[in-house]
C-alpha cells in the first residue's frame, strides 16, 4: 500500500495533502512529494494529512526527515490534522512542528482564504486527474 499526494499553492504557502497510508513502502514516494514542494513553492509547508489513514514509526520519521529538509531550505513544516491515533513526530533532535487541529486551523494561522494558485497531484489522488 502506499500514498497518493497532491501539492497545492497559495502565496507564500504550500500544501502537501496525503492519502492512504504512509508506511516503509510509501516513504520514497512521499519523500519525493517533498522534493516537489521544495522546487515549487516558498514559505512554510503544511503537510494534511485529513485523508492518511494512518503512518508507521518509519512514516513518522520521514516526517521528521522532511521537517529538516524543509528547514535547510529555510522553509517550516506544520501538521494539519494527525492521524486518529494521536501519536507525533518524534522531535527530539530536529526542527520544531507546528500542529495543527485540522486544515482549516492551519490557513487561518497563515491568514489563508483557500485560494488555490496552482496543484499538482499524484495519479490516483481522490477525486480527479493529476497535474492541474
Amino acid at each position: 500500500m502506499t500514498i497518493e499526494w497532491r501539492y497545492t499553492v497559495q502565496p507564500h504557502l504550500g500544501i502537501l495533502s496525503l492519502a492512504g497510508y504512509l508506511g516503509a513502502d510509501a516513504v520514497g514516494r512521499f519523500s519525493g512529494a517533498v522534493g516537489w514542494a521544495l522546487a515549487r513553492g516558498t514559505g512554510p509547508v503544511v503537510l494534511d494529512l485529513t485523508a492518511l489513514r494512518g503512518w508507521s514509526a518509519g512514516g513518522q520519521l520521514a516526517v521528521a526527515e522532511a521537517a529538516r529538509r524543509l528547514a535547510a531550505e529555510g522553509r517550516s513544516l506544520e501538521l494539519a490534522a494527525i492521524p486518529a491515533d494521536g501519536s507525533l513526530v518524534p522531535g527530539a533532535e530536529g526542527p520544531e512542528i507546528t500542529v495543527h487541529s485540522d486544515l482549516d486551523a492551519a490557513l487561518a494561522a497563515h491568514q489563508g482564504d483557500g485560494a488555490d494558485l496552482r496543484e499538482w497531484r499524484s495519479d490516483e489522488w481522490p477525486g480527479g486527474p493529476a497535474g492541474r
